[in-house]
């Protein structure tokens, strides 16, 4: 199978990112799971797709630096990796659609976790803190021989702080609504 093929399975241009890998496998996942798509021919498509999606996530970066590297690409993927990832994709798609979302595999197509979203929150508040808190106590704590603080880097760092907050908080929001939309359809 060539590279343009795999791209195509999955719907995507060459040159995409690894998260807009991991997004469009997920959708084809959902597609064609044999669990959720009745359809004969899903399986087979549900087998292609996590073929793709291994192919383009291992070698996404290789083929975007090197274009002469395509043939030995190729041949590394045919020789070593192309039969295993069919049959672990045969191996998913005999369990439940349920099962399979819960494997290590799938979790990994996931963009953002719940983990990494609270740990970004917790790092925003901090910076909150630690920018208004350290601006105090430079205030009531002078150092001799140096200036006082300026109000202009407090003022970036709440900036700072309060971007990455609300983007933490937005990204939040929706993987919690992400999750329950997944729990309600189970």
């Amino acid at each position: 199978m060539s590279v343009n093929e795999y791209y195509r399975i999955l719907d995507l241009r060459p040159g995409c990112t690894a998260d807009e890998i991991k997004k469009a496998y997920r959708k084809k996942a959902r597609e064609f799971h044999p669990d959720i798509n009745q359809d004969p021919s899903a399986k087979d498509k549900f087998i292609l797709a996590t073929e793709a999606y291994e192919f383009l996530l291992t070698y996404n970066q290789r083929l975007r630096r090197e274009s002469e590297a395509f043939d030995r690409t190729m041949d590394d993927w045919r020789k070593y990796r192309q039969a295993r990832s069919r049959q672990r994709a045969r191996v998913y798609a005999q369990t439940s659609y349920m099962r399979f979302r819960n494997t290590n595999f799938y979790r990994t197509t996931r963009i953002f976790d719940g983990t990494t979203i609270i740990l970004s929150l917790a790092i925003s508040v901090m910076v909150l803190v630690i920018a208004v808190a350290g601006y105090f106590y430079r205030i009531h704590h002078p150092i001799p021989g140096v200036e006082d603080p300026s109000i202009w880097v407090l003022v970036m760092y709440l900036i700072f702080g309060m971007v990455l907050f609300i983007t933490s908080f937005v990204f939040l929001k929706a993987y919690i609504q992400s999750s329950k939309k997944h729990k309600s359809n189970s």
